[in-house]
């Protein structure tokens, strides 16, 4: 199963969407400052990371489709409501 995620910089205040198998490994890497860390987006230095949505999804497929839906317009727009 895989998990489409929402996590906010409490430091910066952006978001980032993504989609992972373990969300609580895939967090600590975003939050890690060390060689575990993931992506220049989501760099320490603009952390700490904290989600604020997430739900499953029964495919890789599925996960990557609700990953674009959330990036769209629309779906910031359902984003930002959360916050």
């Amino acid at each position: 199963m895989f998990t489409v995620y929402v996590i906010i910089s409490e430091k910066i205040g952006k978001i980032y969407i993504g989609q992972t198998i373990d969300l609580d490994i895939r967090l600590n890497q975003h939050n890690d400052k060390g060689g575990n860390h993931l992506g220049k987006f989501t760099q320490y230095n603009k952390g700490p990371w904290k989600v604020i949505y997430s739900e499953k999804c029964m495919t890789r497929t599925e996960a990557l489709k609700r990953e674009k839906q959330l990036k769209s317009f629309r779906g910031r727009e359902f984003i930002k409501n959360l916050i």
